[in-house]
C-alpha cells in the first residue's frame, strides 16, 4: 500500500534552517528507508510566498498569490511511503516525526498520512 505523507508546520519555522544534527540523522533515515523500500519519494516545499492557489467555488475560478496569511500552518514537505499495511507505514511516519522531536528543538508540527488511490479502487 502507498500513502502520501505530508508535514504541516507554522510558516515561521522556515525563518531559520534546520539544525545540522537534524539534517544528518534525517539523511541517514532517508537512505535507510529508500533502501528497504518504505520510502518511494520525498521532497520539501519552499515558503508559500513563492506559491499560488487556484480555487473553484460557486462556478468561479480565482487565483491567489502567496503568502497565505489566513493559514495557520502550511505543508512544508511530503513523502510517498510504502508498506504491507497501514501499521507499517505509520511506524515509518512516527519515526520521521520522532527525529523532528529529538533533533530539532522547538519544532512544532504534524504529519498526515493519506492512502493513495490506485487504478481499480473506489466505487
Amino acid at each position: 500500500m502507498k500513502y502520501l505523507a505530508f508535514v504541516r508546520h507554522p510558516e515561521s519555522i522556515r525563518q531559520s534552517p534546520p539544525p545540522p544534527g537534524f539534517m544528518e540523522v534525517m539523511g541517514q533515515f532517508v537512505q535507510r528507508c529508500r533502501k528497504d523500500g518504505s520510502l518511494v519519494d520525498t521532497g520539501g516545499l519552499l515558503p508559500s510566498k513563492d506559491g499560488a492557489r487556484i480555487r473553484v467555488s460557486s462556478g468561479n475560478l480565482t487565483v491567489t498569490d502567496g503568502p497565505f496569511s489566513e493559514s495557520k500552518e502550511v505543508i512544508g514537505g511530503w513523502a510517498i511511503l510504502q508498506g504491507a499495511s497501514k501499521a507499517d507505514v505509520m511506524r515509518v511516519a512516527t519515526e520521521f516525526m520522532e527525529l523532528h522531536r529529538k533533533h530539532w528543538p522547538g519544532f512544532e508540527g504534524e504529519s498526515e498520512l493519506r492512502p493513495m488511490f490506485d487504478p481499480g479502487m473506489g466505487p
